[in-house]
């Protein structure tokens, strides 16, 4: 068992999701990783937003190149990948945003064509673990879900009870999530994620308990390359871990191949679940992509993002080695300083041409 080398490869890796901060994407993390495996190739980095905070890393991109949203679809999506080739080959792309996944997925041929390899789970896949689909497909296989209402009008969360007892978790189809204590907070709620992400707005009960997190890679034949579980530690006022510490938990470990055996999943994902004052695991969420906190996976012993890579060339690897428990992150603020020249270019230019 060992990690990947990318020391030997001589390709250019494309990675999404440059922002850090409070609540930061993972594409810097996974790049991270990526080198940490001895990768000196070429990483490109496909942005949304010209004030990413990642473009102003020093080292970290070699180039940067503006995409359009994935809501404008794929033609539009395929058409500026085309346009990024003629300035630079991409071997390898890795996204790490929810809301691109899905485009990537049903552009699998289209990258192919063009020499672009991804290792991602099929169409199937991703739709099981939607947030929509969870309370419907997953207690049937002994997967336990908390109580779910799915809402499209804001008149249903008047008549919650008794189904539901507030407080309550609502939370878009993609992003965000808020506690509401009353049906008032609840409703304001509605409309501030519909304002956003669209419908269906989700309305679950409230799991009291330790809260764990999984960053996972599938082979996609229901078995894992890799697998480290960890335990919040730090969490901010929007539920996410700023802190966690790597934990040996056997029956953690076996609810979580179960997961993935039923779903047969490919690529990287992040499962998020809550073990009860009862003692039973509740799946909450499934995410399709590496979490931000994913080098905590590198610094336990596994490489995840380096196996991806090899993955997505069709080479064989080792599996990855056992992680390590009682390995800990603690997540930190710094201020990048750079010349607004360089937002000046990516927010004109749409691309940023660091080292060529």
């Amino acid at each position: 068992m060992k990690n990947p080398d990318l020391s030997s490869l001589d390709i250019t890796i494309a990675v999404s999701g440059l922002k850090t901060g409070d609540n930061p994407q993972p594409g810097v993390a996974v790049i991270r990783s990526i080198r940490a495996a001895g990768f000196t190739g070429k990483i490109v980095g496909m942005v949304y937003d010209s004030m990413e905070s990642g473009i102003f890393i020093d080292g970290l991109v070699d180039e940067v190149y503006q995409m359009p949203y994935p809501s404008t679809g794929a033609d539009s999506f395929v058409s500026r990948i085309d346009y990024i080739l003629t300035k630079t080959p991409i071997d390898v792309i890795i996204p790490t945003l929810d809301s691109e996944v899905i485009l990537y997925i049903r552009m699998k041929q289209e990258l192919l064509v063009r020499g672009i390899r991804t290792f991602l789970p099929d169409e199937e896949q991703f739709l099981l673990r939607d947030k929509i689909k969870l309370a419907q497909f997953f207690p049937e296989k002994g997967i336990n879900i908390p109580q779910t209402v799915i809402v499209t009008d804001p008149a249903q969360i008047w008549n919650l009870r008794p189904t539901l007892e507030f407080p309550v978790i609502i939370k878009g189809r993609l992003y965000e999530a808020y506690k509401a204590h009353t049906p008032e907070e609840a409703v304001k709620y509605f409309y501030d994620i519909e304002s956003k992400w669209g419908l269906p707005i989700i309305v679950q009960k409230i799991i009291q308990g330790d809260e764990f997190n999984i960053v996972i890679v599938g082979d996609g034949k229901g078995g894992t390359i890799g697998m480290v579980p960890q335990r919040k530690l730090v969490i901010t006022d929007k539920g996410k871990g700023f802190g966690g510490v790597v934990v040996n938990n056997p029956a953690l470990d076996e609810f979580a191949r179960k997961v993935i055996g039923i779903l047969k999943w490919q690529g990287p994902c992040e499962l998020e679940l809550i073990r009860g004052t009862d003692g039973v695991f509740y799946l909450i969420e499934i995410n399709p992509r590496f979490p931000a906190w994913v080098r905590l996976a590198e610094g336990a012993g596994q490489n995840q993002p380096a196996a991806v890579v090899m993955l997505a060339l069709e080479k064989e690897i080792e599996p990855l080695p056992p992680y390590q428990a009682g390995t800990m992150f603690i997540r930190h603020a710094e201020d990048i300083m750079s010349h607004i020249s360089v937002m000046g270019e990516i927010s004109t230019r749409g691309e940023l041409i660091k080292h060529k």
